[in-house]
């Protein structure tokens, strides 16, 4: 009772800085942060703040992914204001493919870290999601297999989108990451594709790893 709480907390505040999607809320009150951390970092899963996973990498602060993902769902046109089929780049431990699945049609996330893509393996199991599909690759190169996507997110900034990453958005469809500047700081951008072309919208300052190719 006392994690459903902290839960719950957790999702007030995030109304209260300003998320208003219904079902975005919905789902961060859905999915349970804590199984996500290491065991030592549980008390700590629902504050506002990125928690190591280990391999270097973090679990995204609970405010920048209800951001994110708000900013994906503004452009849902699936029945019942669904996101259809989803693009992760950057699984890391699960936590926003499990947030996700309650969102999209079908969610595709791929990880390049070999100990990450298991641990998201073994993360969300007992949650058995038919909707996502966990895969262990480059996520530079996106996954074509699956295109094309109403939606990409991703969790890692390089200097530029990946053409991949482009080529595999639907028409219509909406990316979301972050992308850094010349002088290593990073903001959030918003990338429609739309008949007209490409469409970029430049938005807050965020801190996310850096994008790399290959797998490790």
């Amino acid at each position: 009772m006392a994690v459903q709480a902290a839960r719950a907390r957790m999702v007030h505040k995030l109304a209260a800085q300003g998320v208003s999607d219904a079902r975005v809320l919905s789902a961060m009150s859905q999915v349970e942060r804590h199984r996500f951390v290491d065991s030592a970092l549980a008390n700590q899963a629902y504050e506002d703040t990125s928690l190591p996973i280990g391999l270097g990498q973090t679990i995204s602060k609970p405010s920048v992914v209800a951001r994110m993902l708000e900013l994906l769902q503004q452009s849902a046109r699936g029945a019942g204001g669904k996101l259809g089929r989803v693009l992760e780049i950057g699984t890391g431990c699960g936590y926003q493919a499990a947030v996700l699945s309650h969102l999209a049609t079908e969610v595709y996330s791929i990880e390049r870290l070999r100990g990450l893509h298991d641990k998201a393996r073994e993360n969300l199991r007992d949650l058995r999601l038919s909707n996502v599909h966990l895969l262990f690759g480059d996520g530079m190169s996106g996954f074509p297999k699956g295109a094309p996507y109403a939606a990409i997110i991703a969790a890692a900034g390089g200097d530029a989108i990946p053409s991949a990453w482009i080529e595999q958005l639907a028409m219509g469809g909406r990316l979301v990451a972050p992308l850094q500047a010349a002088n290593g700081s990073q903001a959030l951008v918003v990338v429609d594709k739309t008949p007209e072309g490409i469409r970029q919208t430049l938005l807050e300052a965020v801190h996310f790893v850096p994008l790399k190719s290959g797998t490790s």
